[in-house]
């Protein structure tokens, strides 16, 4: 992502740019995080937007600001958090105004301190104005799923446990979030539906809780090398999982004390997840049992938006 730096702004030396917007999904193999929107994507989301809240006829800016005024403004994190959505707001701004010159000072992905300088704009202040509130929705949310992630992440460091998101997103938005929760440090589960075999309660009743059925069928439709994935509720539930092969075993709802049991009975044999209630003060407890995996749904289905805002000079 390239961007330009004010004249009258001193050039600051950086670390090496640590989000590539405009590529393809996900983490590569060097960690770098990636933007999981192509530009024609990203443009049309942000212009929809922009037309959502009528930045193109901003009325009040039109009336009180003259059409040549130029402003500079500073987008500051007023919480400590993740930052997360800078590709998003970037577009907003320069929609408005394509010639504007921002400076980028902090990252997708990057922790700050409250107060801390996250972008430097200087353009045409009709456009800062009419984009400011597109460009800060989209990154409050982003970087609130990215902050809630972090505290997660943060909460079973030391423990081999990875902390997973699911598919509770806002529908239209789940590339973003789940990007929002790479940002913060957590992993991906299945995308969607049919990215991977997970047989749930509600499977499970409709073959009489077979779960060696429920496997068997689901190998025989799936491509070949797809991962089967089993929640199971009961500690007989895990040894029919394991007797069926499942890949994946989902830990649904148990006290620690029985997720250690289960642990001790997969012993490696298959990949352990646990979910269902998980929250900041439980998921400590939750990791020490030794499972592989913790899906949280509460990273993005409700997540505090952080609070950023544009100050002008």
């Amino acid at each position: 992502m390239e961007m330009n730096t004010p004249g009258n702004v001193p050039e600051r030396r950086r670390a090496p740019r640590t989000i590539t917007p405009l590529s393809t999904p996900s983490v590569d193999g060097t960690g770098v995080l990636r933007f999981p929107l192509a530009h024609a994507q990203l443009h049309a989301l942000v212009r929809a937007a922009l037309e959502e809240d009528g930045a193109f006829n901003d009325l009040t800016t039109i009336a009180t600001v003259k059409s040549d005024r130029r402003a500079m403004a500073t987008l500051v994190a007023r919480d400590a958090g993740v930052v997360c959505g800078l590709p998003l707001a970037l577009e907003a701004f320069r929609i408005l105004d394509p010639k504007i010159v921002i400076r980028v000072d902090v990252e997708d992905g990057a922790r700050v301190a409250s107060g801390t300088p996250v972008l430097l704009l200087s353009g045409h202040a009709r456009a800062l104005l009419s984009a400011e509130r597109v460009a800060l929705n989209f990154m409050q949310r982003l970087s609130g799923v990215a902050t809630l992630t972090r505290r997660f992440v943060d909460a079973v460091a030391g423990t081999k446990a990875q902390i997973l998101d699911t598919r509770k997103t806002l529908p239209g938005w789940r590339s973003l979030e789940k990007y929002a929760v790479r940002a913060g440090g957590g992993v991906n589960h299945r995308f969607d539906l049919s990215s991977a075999v997970m047989i749930k309660d509600n499977h499970l009743a409709a073959v009489e809780y077979d779960i060696a059925l429920a496997v068997r069928r689901a190998r025989e439709m799936s491509p070949v090398g797809m991962k089967v994935e089993v929640e199971c509720d009961t500690i007989d539930q895990v040894r029919a999982a394991l007797d069926a092969s499942a890949d994946i075993i989902m830990l649904d709802n148990m006290s620690p004390a029985l997720m250690r049991e289960c642990v001790e009975l997969i012993a490696g044999r298959a990949i352990v997840e646990a979910s269902g209630g998980v929250n900041l003060q439980t998921v400590r407890p939750i990791a020490e049992t030794g499972v592989d995996w913790i899906s949280v749904g509460a990273l993005t289905h409700s997540p505090p938006a952080m609070d950023l805002a544009l100050e002008f000079d």
